[in-house]
């Protein structure tokens, strides 16, 4: 017999910082995004691993902030020689490059959606307007995080009265020329060189959606077979 209980959700994600002094801006750089953080806490360990441990929430307005948490932590060492064994023998950054490493970065400097990635969505368009712009004053003027940001605005894809006039209206869309992935949505690529991620460890990136409501379903909310079906004519 069927039993009423709640909903899974999403729990959490680990993200990781490369070195100890990386802690404070990365840290920072998640709160200008607009994540909560909720506590830190030094490490018990001494040495060069001993970077701090902190605890955001995405939203702490849902689900009275005990889910959608982002823990953010140091790499441990065993992970870190790794990655600088991979970079070690593929040259990355250096003459010696391999071409394949040269090819994924193009791809991804191209389409951040090409790599790992995690994903929110925002409920408002404003909000998310007005974190793309304080981004990318930080990017452009911070003496701590410029260089550290790199923002991909996707605007809604034309076709939509309605959608198109918000979009040429907006101090983020209006000159962008990519597109989003699916009908009557936005979406805003953050990558950083503060975290971990990806094969070669070298950066993380975030995206941040918007779906205009009224419409039939966005593969990026909601996959129903409206969502395929749309997704699939975008295609053709």
């Amino acid at each position: 017999m069927a039993q009423d209980r709640p909903s899974s959700t999403y729990g959490h994600l680990a993200m990781q910082y490369r070195d100890k002094a990386d802690a404070p801006l990365a840290a920072r750089l998640l709160r200008e995004i607009g994540f909560k953080e909720c506590y830190s806490i030094a490490s018990t360990e001494a040495g060069p691993y001993s970077g701090p441990f902190h605890h955001f929430v995405i939203d702490e307005s849902a689900n009275r902030g005990t889910d959608r948490i982002l823990f953010l932590l140091q790499m441990p060492p065993a992970l870190r020689e790794v990655y600088d064994e991979i970079n070690e023998k593929l040259g990355v950054g250096t003459d010696h490059q391999s071409a394949k490493v040269t090819a994924m970065r193009e791809a991804l400097a191209h389409d951040p959606e090409y790599g790992f990635h995690a994903a929110v969505v925002m409920h408002s368009l404003e909000e998310l307007e007005a974190m793309v712009l304080r981004l990318q004053k930080l990017n452009a003027e911070d003496p701590e995080l410029k260089g550290h940001i790199r923002v991909t605005p996707n605007r809604a894809r034309p076709g939509t009265p309605e959608v198109d006039a918000r979009m040429d209206a907006s101090p983020v869309f209006k000159d962008v020329t990519r597109h989003c992935y699916g009908p009557n949505g936005v979406q805003v690529f953050v990558e950083t060189d503060l975290l971990v991620g990806g094969p070669l460890g070298d950066n993380f990136a975030f995206e941040f959606d918007y779906v205009f409501p009224g419409y039939k379903d966005n593969i990026l909310n909601a996959p129903s077979s409206d969502a395929e079906e749309l997704l699939a004519a975008q295609d053709a």
